[in-house]
């Protein structure tokens, strides 16, 4: 079992920036991957950034050069940084757990609220 925390989510301006932050119950090391999902009103849930226990990144096409995900081991903390916010990025951001290493992201988070104000 992994328990996942997220937090670091609020409302913020167009432009603004915001960090996430996922407490993982296991040492990130023993993960083979973490993700960051967003699921707007309406909408499917989608992948936004994911990053190995090797430390490889991937972002979605829609927020390449605005997000940055990032880990420290010492804290078993997965990082989101979110930056040129955008209306569209309004979402509750969820953090994952893919321990298996077939992308099933089997452990997930509450969820913390992100909205943007235009």
């Amino acid at each position: 079992q992994v328990q996942l925390v997220e937090s670091g989510g609020g409302l913020v301006q167009a432009g603004g920036s915001l960090r996430l932050s996922c407490v993982a119950s296991r040492n990130l090391y023993r993960i083979n991957r973490m993700g960051w999902f967003r699921q707007a009103p309406g909408k499917q849930r989608e992948l936004v950034a994911t990053i190995t226990a090797g430390s490889s990144t991937d972002y979605a096409d829609s927020v390449k050069g605005r997000f940055s995900i990032s880990r420290d081991g010492y804290k078993n903390t997965v990082y989101l940084q979110m930056n040129s916010l955008k209306p569209e990025d309004t979402a509750v951001y969820y953090c994952a757990a893919d321990t298996i290493g077939r992308g099933l992201y089997e452990y997930w988070g509450q969820g913390t609220q992100v909205t943007v104000s235009s």
